[in-house]
């Protein structure tokens, strides 16, 4: 996803009423989150169902990492190093 360009992203939303379909167009090919203002304040944001997904992954990725470093200062869990040696053992005796 593209950085938001002001002179171009932000539109009220009467403007995407009378263009949704072009603003749809654009937001999709150039992959810029389009902002909707309404009574002249940000009121919701429209962007490309893929550019939602990998936010959605992204998110869920830094949760799982946020949650395993959590286990791992608990003393929960094993390290990198730990676990490559016990994978490596599992699977040189087999």
């Amino acid at each position: 996803m593209s950085h938001i360009q002001l002179d171009r992203d932000i539109r009220s939303l009467s403007e995407f009423r009378a263009n949704a379909a072009s603003f749809i167009e654009q937001v999709k090919s150039e992959h810029r989150p389009l902002i909707l203002t309404q009574h002249g304040k940000s009121s919701a944001v429209l962007i490309d169902v893929e550019d939602y997904q990998k936010l959605l992954d992204k998110i869920q990725l830094l949760e799982e990492i946020a949650g395993a470093k959590k286990e791992l200062e608990e003393g929960n869990g094993t390290d990198h190093k730990e676990f490559m040696n016990e994978l490596r053992a599992q699977y040189s005796s087999s």
